[in-house]
């Protein structure tokens, strides 16, 4: 494992309050980790802070759910969901920004 890697799944830990978890670049932040809604947005942001990465194009809709529970979630059809993984925040601190174009390389 990278030493960067190593600083980000610290990162995350702490982050989320999870230390039993084993987490690997192909961990799943939403699915594996269980981070959605306001979590994953404040995580992100946490992550462009703490990594100095722009987060200004990240599309978070696109990658992480709304907060389980609510009155008008139940009745609405799931949304398709991309994955999106430890890998690719670790790309993300590579390339200095958080973006589709990022992900997808």
């Amino acid at each position: 494992m990278s030493d960067q890697l190593t600083i980000l799944i610290s990162f995350l830990r702490h982050e989320i309050g999870e230390d039993k978890l084993p987490m690997t670049r192909d961990t799943l932040i939403e699915d594996d980790l269980g981070v959605t809604g306001d979590d994953a947005e404040d995580l992100i942001i946490a992550f462009g802070k703490a990594f100095n990465v722009d987060i200004s194009n990240f599309n978070l809709g696109a990658y992480f759910g709304d907060e389980p529970g609510g009155f008008l979630i139940w009745w609405r059809k799931p949304r398709e969901l991309k994955p999106f993984t430890i890998g690719h925040l670790e790309k993300a601190m590579l390339a200095g920004r958080l973006d589709d174009t990022v992900i997808n390389s």
